[in-house]
């Protein structure tokens, strides 16, 4: 059993960390730090940005600046710490692997995923903040935080539970059993609101990405308009080429338009789904795992909405556009749970 917990507390703690490396990933790409460091994995081809300025790194090209720098590459090391988190969960469980409720395939996974990130990282850089490889690397780092976050569920059911898999000592049955999954309407009503968060967050990433979260400075219209006139076309051409230096964004205005626009038309799709799912659930459901997730998704919808629409009031603060990713990620994990809780006793 100390197997497990020792388990479940790396898991904890990596999750944890996963979470602020996305925040502030996000708080990165926000303030335009971005290409901070243009080179990879150093700065400037040193440990640490101080060290890039003693040697006055920067180049005419590529000048240092010495606080982007420094936001890059903390992010960096933190992302590099994570790594070396699940490559300790992955060792741990591979060794433990005889010992009954010790997961393997999870973590094994999570350090395929970790590499895969690394890469993104790295092509983030060397090909000049693509809006594509970005918008990828948002969406991984988030499915990185996403399976730490079920594999600590999945800890944590099973340390509490020490008879989880087998018969029950007394009754003669599981003690799974005893609660049964939700009704299969309800559990697909679940995974679709959670598929729809899932795009909406992807397109989270593009608005931010192509620069285009002040297109629309007004709220609830944009631009004046209930329906602008934008360009879709041009909007979400997913790959431009190389060579070419996406800092700033380079979309026509009409293009940056269509994409915070359909950002909005999804907001209101998965803001419908979400609901509907987390009423039906507390009506429908009387099991406690279902009902907090349930609130919990409410809890983290209002938020983000709370959040989003404050951003556009307030001119777009810096501050509450990375609480706005921060935002997503709550709610990502809380809809995760909903969907582990109504399949799961």
């Amino acid at each position: 059993m100390y197997r497990i917990i020792v388990l479940r507390r790396l898991a904890l703690a990596a999750m944890l960390l996963a979470f602020c490396v996305v925040v502030f990933g996000a708080y990165v790409r926000l303030s335009d730090a971005g290409l901070g460091c243009p080179d990879w994995p150093g700065c400037y081809g040193h440990v640490t940005p101080a060290a890039a300025a003693a040697a006055n790194a920067g180049t005419a090209g590529a000048p240092l600046h010495i606080g982007k720098a420094w936001r890059e590459m903390i992010h960096r090391y933190g992302a590099s710490t994570l790594g070396l988190f699940i490559l300790v969960i992955a060792g741990l469980a591979l060794r433990w692997r005889r010992q009954p409720g010790v997961p393997l395939l999870l973590p094994l996974l999570l350090v395929l995923l970790v590499v895969f990130q690394g890469l993104l990282g790295m092509w983030t850089v060397t090909l000049l903040v693509t809006p594509l490889i970005v918008s990828l690397h948002l969406l991984f780092g988030l499915t990185t935080l996403s399976l730490l976050w079920w594999l600590w569920l999945t800890l944590r059911r099973r340390s509490s539970n020490p008879w989880s898999g087998t018969r029950s000592a007394q009754g003669g049955g599981s003690t799974a059993a005893l609660v049964r999954p939700a009704a299969l309407p309800l559990r697909r009503l679940a995974l679709v609101a959670l598929i729809a968060l899932i795009v909406q967050i992807l397109l989270g990433g593009w608005t931010s990405t192509n620069y285009a979260a002040t297109a629309c400075p007004d709220f609830p219209r944009c631009q004046g308009a209930w329906w602008p006139p934008a360009d879709f076309r041009d909007a979400f051409v997913p790959w431009r080429g190389l060579g070419v230096n996406y800092e700033g964004g380079v979309l026509a205005p009409a293009a940056r338009v269509a994409i915070h626009f359909t950002h909005r038309l999804g907001a209101l799709l998965a803001t419908l789904l979400l609901l509907t799912v987390s009423l039906r659930t507390l009506w429908l459901r009387r099991e406690g795992n279902s009902r907090a997730a349930a609130v919990a998704v409410l809890a983290a919808l209002a938020l983000q909405l709370t959040i989003g629409i404050s951003m556009v009031l307030r001119g777009f603060p810096l501050w509450l556009a990375t609480a706005h990713n921060a935002g997503a990620a709550l709610l990502l994990l809380s809809a995760l749970a909903l969907n582990r809780a109504l399949r799961r006793a």
